[in-house]
């Protein structure tokens, strides 16, 4: 019942689970060791919330009036388990708490859903305006305040909160627009969530800036923005945090840059449900997590770029999922970044992210995503792939531009485009040694006619291979390797106030100047010579990562010869078009299943 079920949840075989009617999105709420993932959550009337428990104690959730409850979920190590859907379906405000690890008044384990267009501030200082020009008044923490959250709580719109070094051992929880938090020094100030408080930094008011400093050891998130209206994390370091590093859900108008994110067992760095998202991420490193980047349902004026991302379970991983609202995934472009060797089955995970490692960057269920300009190597799955998605709804990988990339050293394929739905997929001036199907820059071309049929179903079976394989649990994020210094901000006690309003114009954003990170060209020049995985895309390999796709081709053709040489081409008897048929489906069938489990348990 287990393995049937994870088969089941990871959903990307259409042939299996159909490709129905569209249904109203959801959200997602994480139940963790004591907090849940959202504190507020803000959604449309009639949206579906579901709650997982995805930590080890069991929890549930409980309406506060006693209206609803999902019921108690136990947890296990490194597991997941379901506790349940609530359809919202009037506007209003719905507290909610957990009756092991919290109050019906909120106090403890406890979270907000804000359901349609209504009112609602986390405190009074939440209807507060955000200001455009900062006021030139420094709060010091510890100078003046002995916490962070102290200098917080009594900085107005426009004021800069200065953090000395130290260690705070401390949540801290942002609800004043238009601040800017700056640490004295990146590696040295330090916020520690000593793996019991929820987030490092939880930030629910518009235009808050976060510089030079580090969260880390936190349950859920380092730096977590949610809802918000402008954002800016710069300089900015988060390590061995339990869910994200850097997040910004329901956000918009924001940047990320020179930052750096580890150990975590979702994604590095993370955008979620915008729609346009005008954000940027741009300079920054992600490796020993489960995902690089994750964007799930983001797009619209989305650039990442400039970056690199190793050493993770999997590179870049833009998705569509139900499970957040603005499906689908959609114009975003990734360009300009160096992905490598995202093949760490050592790094965390949950369940869900936990099947596509080996991948550099995977557009599941992405709809008109360019990937351009990016050097990919040394994946033991595939370099880029476009792969449908089936969450509660089927969502088709179709129209995406990939493009002037470098992709060497991928076990399977270099490119892959995957069916079902994957038309309007283009590939063109990549280089590149291998392709599934072959040849995708001639019959997947960005000019001319496309055959729409061209596509490969082995990502989506070997993913579904992996799916009934999931471990019961996963290395530890609290243990993941501990990074070195990193970079800091320059002059941290003199620089400007940089107030995080109308960020993205403010950038003046230049494609075309995005540039790939210093010292991709030496890295790639040894890959050129012979890295140590360009092996993995050999005549074989390419072979049979090709023959499923050619084995009904090649029956027919096969009977073909067998008229032709027999000097007529008789007209066969519907029996014998069956036995054809059959025969080609049988071959199909086979080496897809033995396809699949091979390239799965890699």
């Amino acid at each position: 019942m287990v393995r049937l079920r994870r088969w089941c949840s990871a959903g990307m075989f259409a042939v299996l689970v159909g490709c129905g009617p569209r249904e109203n999105a959801g959200t997602l709420v994480n139940m963790y060791d004591n907090q849940f993932s959202g504190s507020v959550s803000r959604i449309p009337v009639g949206t579906r919330v579901t709650f997982l428990n995805q930590g080890r104690s069991v929890h549930n959730a409980t309406a506060s009036d006693g209206n609803w409850k999902t019921g108690d979920v136990a947890g296990r190590s490194g597991g997941e388990g379901r506790g349940g859907d609530v359809v919202f379906d009037r506007p209003g405000v719905y507290q909610y708490y957990c009756t092991y690890h919290g109050t019906k008044e909120g106090n403890g384990m406890a979270g907000v859903v804000v359901v349609g267009d209504v009112p609602f501030s986390p405190s009074a200082k939440g209807a507060i305006l955000p200001v455009d020009i900062p006021t030139g008044k420094v709060l010091k923490v510890p100078a003046e305040y002995p916490t962070i959250q102290a200098a917080v709580d009594a900085a107005s719109p426009g004021d800069l909160v200065f953090v000395g070094r130290g260690i705070y051992r401390e949540e801290v929880s942002v609800t004043t627009p238009s601040i800017v938090i700056r640490g004295e020094d990146r590696n040295e100030t330090i916020v520690d969530g000593e793996f019991v408080r929820g987030n490092g930094f939880s930030i629910v008011a518009d235009a808050v800036a976060v510089e030079n400093l580090t969260a880390r050891h936190a349950v859920l998130n380092g730096f977590f923005w949610t809802g918000v209206t402008g954002f800016r994390g710069s300089f900015l370091t988060a390590t061995n945090n339990g869910d994200y590093g850097l997040y910004a859900f329901g956000s918009k108008d924001g940047l990320f840059e020179d930052s750096y994110a580890s150990g975590s067992p979702d994604s590095g760095f993370y955008i979620g449900q915008c729609y346009p998202c005008n954000t940027v991420i741009r300079n920054v490193i992600a490796e020993h997590n489960a995902l690089g980047y994750s964007g799930t349902n983001a797009g619209g004026g989305l650039y990442v770029v400039s970056s690199i991302w190793r050493h993770n379970r999997a590179g870049l991983v833009p998705a569509s999922l139900d499970i957040e609202l603005e499906p689908p995934q959609r114009e975003a472009v990734f360009a300009a970044n160096l992905v490598m060797s995202n093949n760490n089955a050592a790094a965390p995970a949950i369940t869900i992210n936990s099947v596509v490692l080996g991948n550099g960057i995977l557009l599941a269920g992405s709809i008109h995503d360019t990937v351009e300009r990016n050097v990919v190597l040394d994946h033991t799955s595939h370099g880029i792939a476009a792969v449908p998605f089936q969450d509660r709804n089927f969502y088709p990988a179709a129209g995406n531009l990939i493009r002037n990339n470098v992709v060497l050293g991928s076990g399977r394929a270099d490119l892959a485009n995957s069916g079902p739905g994957g038309t309007g997929n283009c590939f063109a001036g990549n280089e590149y040694r291998s392709s599934v199907p072959f040849g995708l820059e001639v019959f997947r071309a960005c000019t001319g006619f496309r055959m729409p049929w061209w596509s490969d179903w082995i990502p989506l079976a070997s993913i579904l291979v992996r799916a009934a394989m999931v471990p019961d649990s996963f290395p530890d994020w609290r243990t993941q390797p501990v990074p070195g210094p990193q970079p800091p901000m320059p002059n941290p006690a003199t620089a400007p106030v940089r107030l995080a309003r109308h960020v993205f114009d403010s950038l003046h954003f230049d494609l075309a100047a995005a540039a790939l990170p210093a010292g991709t060209d030496s890295i790639l020049a040894a890959w050129r010579l012979g890295g140590p995985g360009v092996s993995r895309g050999g005549f074989v390999s390419r072979l049979g990562a090709n023959l499923s796709f050619l084995a009904l081709p090649i029956v027919l053709l096969w009977w073909l010869f067998r008229f032709v040489r027999g000097r007529r081409v008789p007209t066969p008897s519907r029996w014998g078009w069956l036995r054809v048929f059959a025969a080609g489906l049988g071959i199909l069938l086979v080496t897809l299943v033995a396809s699949a489990w091979y390239y799965g348990r890699m």
